[in-house]
């Protein structure tokens, strides 16, 4: 029997193997997919997750992007150099989640790639996962198995307000130039923004909405946008998911159980940002598996409450700013992005060196008047 069973091996997943392992528990991650991997996803992290970890994250970083340049209907841009002592890394993440397991692996943790997990029993005070390839049993359960997965229903998580935004993304093999700007265009879509992240061997192109609306073609819209590039996104594989945005307050937590990363529905409702939230809940996952294996028997309800405290009231901000901010875009970009200071702010939130906390009032303050 495991001290914990994991499934999924992504951000969130993976960083709870590795710490779990870390501290000597006895791991197992259930994968469905072989390893490495693809993900859709437009792959820019925080250099900040560094400060979690004790390895260097080289190998798995593509390029870094010291640049960010906003655009208006693909004119009207802004651009501006961060001034963040370490640039925004941008990954692929079939490079950046196997890298982070094989971590993991160093530590002690056991991966099953190519196993997928078809139920799960509480079994008085453990967990019985079975699969196509056996069951395995272990006293703690994470389920890290993202925005589609079924865990968190299996779980019992069924009555979750869960607020789901679209995307959709291609990846453009390509010459790249300029590799180290990342693009956000914000007046080609409605209720949302396309993004352009370099890669050391292409782009990252996508585009998502945030808030609700009417239906968009959002194939026609992303390749209108690639063409700007001289990217012909058609002749791209093109991947529509669900983002799982942070909806308020949320119980995280069961019998011996806990949610971490998109199944958690962490995502940042502003930038949709998910890779830094999914590993700050394998973080804090790891943390309070390791104090309930150790006899904690709050330990995972403090689960709960710190997730909902050290990033769930930075969301609630980014749920105000974004509520306003894609309501009145044309307004938005003209007091918010072309502000000489915003971008350097969005940098500095996107690098983790700044909360919304610290700039949503301000923000707010200058588009309500116009939104209101």
């Amino acid at each position: 029997m495991y001290d914990c069973i994991i499934v999924g091996a992504g951000p969130a997943g993976g960083t709870a193997a590795y710490h779990l392992a870390k501290r000597g528990r006895s791991v197992l991650v259930l994968e469905k997919e072989s390893l490495p991997r693809y993900k859709p996803c437009g792959g820019g992290v925080s250099p900040s997750i560094a400060e979690w970890f004790d390895f260097d994250f080289s190998p798995a970083i593509s390029i870094k992007a010291n640049t960010i340049r906003c655009t208006w209907k693909m004119g009207d841009p802004v651009e501006a150099e961060l001034k963040t002592p370490e640039p925004v890394w941008m990954v692929r993440r079939d490079v950046f989640d196997h890298f982070l397991i094989q971590q993991a692996q160093k530590q002690g943790a056991e991966l099953k790639d190519n196993v997928e997990v078809t139920g799960i029993e509480f079994q008085s005070d453990r967990w019985q996962v079975n699969t196509a390839n056996g069951s395995f049993t272990g006293r703690y359960l994470i389920a890290a198995d993202g925005a589609k997965g079924p865990m968190a229903k299996w779980l019992g998580f069924k009555e979750r307000k869960r607020r789901l935004a679209g995307a959709l993304e291609a990846e453009a093999p390509a010459q790249v130039e300029n590799g180290h700007i990342a693009h956000f265009e914000f007046g080609m879509v409605k209720n949302g923004y396309l993004w352009n992240f370099p890669k050391a061997d292409g782009y990252s192109i996508g585009v998502g909405t945030f808030i609700g609306g009417e239906p968009q073609d959002f194939k026609k819209i992303l390749d209108e946008y690639g063409n700007s590039f001289g990217l012909n996104v058609k002749t791209c594989k093109q991947y529509g998911h669900a983002l799982c945005l942070w909806n308020g307050e949320q119980k995280l937590h069961t019998d011996n159980a806990i949610l971490a990363g998109e199944a958690a529905c962490v995502v940042d409702p502003f930038t949709a940002e998910g890779i830094r939230p999914s590993i700050f809940t394998g973080l804090k996952a790891a943390e309070a598996i390791d104090k309930a294996v150790g006899g904690d028997i709050n330990a995972l309800e403090k689960y709960s409450e710190v997730i909902n405290e050290e990033w769930g009231t930075d969301m609630a901000w980014a749920q105000k700013l974004a509520g306003l901010f894609y309501r009145f875009p044309g307004v938005g970009y003209k007091v918010g992005v072309k502000r000489p200071s915003a971008p350097q702010m969005m940098g500095k939130i996107l690098c983790g060196e700044l909360r919304y906390g610290d700039v949503a009032g301000r923000a707010i303050k200058r588009l309500t008047p116009f939104g209101g």
